[in-house]
């Protein structure tokens, strides 16, 4: 058996050490989630932080549309936030923070957030463990892979991995997961990426650099692969330890906060020269269905919490970055695996849902709210979702192409499609010219009559290039694909939809011009 065939078909390989109490594992270039050898050719050293909250965040709670409140209000009464409550961002009027989230606030205002807005994808999974397998593979939601968004391009650029590593030119890891995540990072529907020793002598003869004779059989060959991984996880444990020790002052992190636990850790390794591209921390306990709230005070609660907790460990370690002076190589991003349904439910919680928004900060972004707040319903059912605004893959390939540098061919082998690259990150980061992106695809949708029907006559105006006008329905996902298109010049065009097949309710219109994307409702009578 080859050794690249075992390594996709067999079990993971991770050894954990400990560092502050917690456990590190280290990822192999298969790796079906991250493998950030996939920017290891890229002739910078820039870094990506990962925080994953698990459970599926209710969104709409986090980053709330104060330009909508009667309808945000009207469609969870027993869980909404007080508009007197809502935090402020400078110059977004129309878009608000939870108030437990102070952090991100300063971080907003110092231009080192970015809230990107209602980010999903066309056929919304409301399964927690599909969804996540969704994300970190960035699949389509009816394709599942067993790869990874980076070690896709990695499997092309380093075929002989693990051989020869770690070397001189590579002696760190590639991309470090602290703690334990229910995801593909650790294993999946197709490959497990663990390693479990069980055998204590067994142990022992690893560290020792010791060998037992192997048969000359596909199976002794097969363990000899597996030792060698092992060793290399080994070598690449004692390096985590030095260059952890090597650090010995470092910022104020809030106490009893596992995630600020974790993003010390990542802090010290970055400032102490760890070559590693990729971090993945997490959090959970966001499957808020009830008791999301206190009962009369709807500012406090298990959301607010965990929210509280994810904005003051971001502002601690972005904090530390500063003060560290490493703060221009290090781009942090959120993600959940799904956001939750619009209307509240009657434990005063809120159900699995689809679109949400995301966080990304860092020095080098861009700052500010990019997209609209969610169309939301005048009266909103338990079905209700909010419809996706951006898909995920977008921002995942702004980060390729925009932080790592990755050129758009290549990228295209990340992603298997062409996604829109959003004008997220600085400009200057990999010399690109993505400040004009934004001021292109400057579109917008009516129709009339609305509501409607029988027939209603779309017009979206739109800039020169390729443009995409889908019907959604009001669960989020895509029913049909009305104009897919590439337009040579800039105007208004028309379609006019006429379906007698379409049930009476709530239906989202969607274009997606460029980097532009717009979501309007539309109501069938």
């Amino acid at each position: 058996m080859k050794r690249r065939n075992f390594l996709k078909t067999s079990v993971a390989f991770i050894t954990p050490t400990i560092i502050s109490g917690n456990p590190i594992h280290i990822f192999d270039n298969n790796h079906p989630i991250l493998n950030p050898q996939v920017l290891a050719n890229v002739n910078n050293d820039k870094v990506l932080v990962i925080i994953q909250l698990s459970g599926g965040n209710d969104g709409l709670n986090m980053v709330i549309p104060k330009s909508d409140y009667g309808k945000y209000y009207n469609a969870r009464t027993n869980i909404a936030i007080p508009e007197s409550s809502i935090l402020k961002l400078n110059n977004y009027d129309a878009t608000g923070l939870h108030p437990s989230m102070t952090g991100l606030q300063s971080l907003f205002n110092d231009g080192k957030l970015n809230i990107v807005q209602s980010v999903g994808y066309p056929q919304p999974n409301y399964s927690h463990f599909r969804a996540t397998d969704i994300w970190m593979s960035a699949s389509d939601s009816d394709k599942y892979l067993n790869t990874g968004w980076a070690g896709r391009y990695l499997d092309y650029t380093y075929p002989n991995y693990p051989d020869q590593y770690p070397s001189d030119v590579n002696p760190d890891p590639l991309a470090i997961q602290i703690g334990s995540i229910t995801s593909l990072t650790c294993q999946g529907p197709v490959v497990n990426m663990g390693l479990s020793i069980s055998n204590p002598s067994s142990s022992y003869n690893l560290l020792d650099g010791v060998d037992e004779v192997l048969p000359n059989t596909n199976g002794g060959y097969e363990l000899s692969f597996i030792r060698t991984i092992a060793k290399q996880t080994n070598k690449y444990a004692a390096r985590l330890k030095q260059v952890s020790d090597s650090i010995t002052q470092q910022g104020t992190y809030p106490a009893n906060n596992s995630l600020a636990s974790q993003l010390k850790i990542v802090a010290r390794l970055i400032k102490g020269g760890l070559q590693t591209k990729i971090y993945l921390v997490s959090t959970g306990g966001f499957d808020t269905h009830s008791g999301q709230v206190v009962a009369g005070d709807t500012v406090k609660g298990t959301h607010a919490n965990l929210l509280n907790g994810l904005s003051e460990s971001i502002k601690a370690f972005q904090d530390d970055l500063k003060g560290l002076e490493v703060e221009d190589r290090v781009l942090g991003m959120t993600f959940s695996e799904f956001g939750r349904r619009i209307k509240s439910n009657a434990s005063g919680g809120t159900d699995h849902g689809a679109a949400a928004p995301l966080f990304l900060f860092g020095k080098n972004l861009r700052g500010g709210v990019f997209g609209t707040n969610p169309d939301l319903p005048v009266t909103a059912t338990v079905n209700d979702n909010i419809p996706y605004q951006y898909d995920f893959r977008s921002v995942y390939n702004s980060i390729i192409q925009n932080w790592f540098c990755v050129s758009e061919t290549n990228a295209l082998q990340v992603m298997y499609k062409q996604f829109p690259i959003l004008p997220i990150i600085n400009a200057s980061v990999c010399g690109t010219s993505i400040a004009t992106a934004e001021t292109k695809g400057n579109a917008l949708i009516t129709n009339y009559p609305n509501p409607f029907t029988t027939r209603t006559q779309i017009e979206y105006k739109v800039e020169a290039g390729h443009s995409l006008l889908q019907l959604l329905d009001s669960s989020g996902a895509v029913l049909r694909i009305l104009v897919d298109s590439v337009f040579n010049y800039a105007g208004t065009n028309s379609y006019a939809l006429f379906d007698n097949s379409l049930t009476p309710g709530v239906y989202y219109i969607r274009l997606q011009n460029g980097v532009s994307q717009h979501i309007k409702s539309i109501i069938k009578l």
